[in-house]
């Protein structure tokens, strides 16, 4: 699906999607083709359920938007922590 399939079958909704097809540039992640995981009534239902998901597969690239929104857009941010080695 597009993002527009998306708002339109599920408006002002929040959804947990999963990128199908996706590209990075300039450090901005294009989301081409997505698919719906979940739908929820609320962020946080949303965050437990992106947990969930995640922590069973967490090869798979999903993302939480609400459908009230035009245009998605993710942002990469390099995750540089700190390892404390024993």
């Amino acid at each position: 699906m597009k993002w527009a399939e998306v708002r339109k079958q599920y408006p002002e909704r929040i959804v947990l999607i999963e990128a199908i097809k996706a590209f990075s540039k300039n450090r901005v992640r294009t989301i081409e083709e997505m698919t719906v995981v979940e739908e929820y009534a609320d962020s946080k239902e949303a965050w437990i359920g992106y947990k969930i998901y995640h922590k069973q597969y967490p090869e798979r690239e999903l993302y939480i938007f609400h459908t009230g929104k035009e245009n998605i857009e993710v942002i990469e941010q390099y995750f540089t922590g700190v390892c404390n080695r024993i």
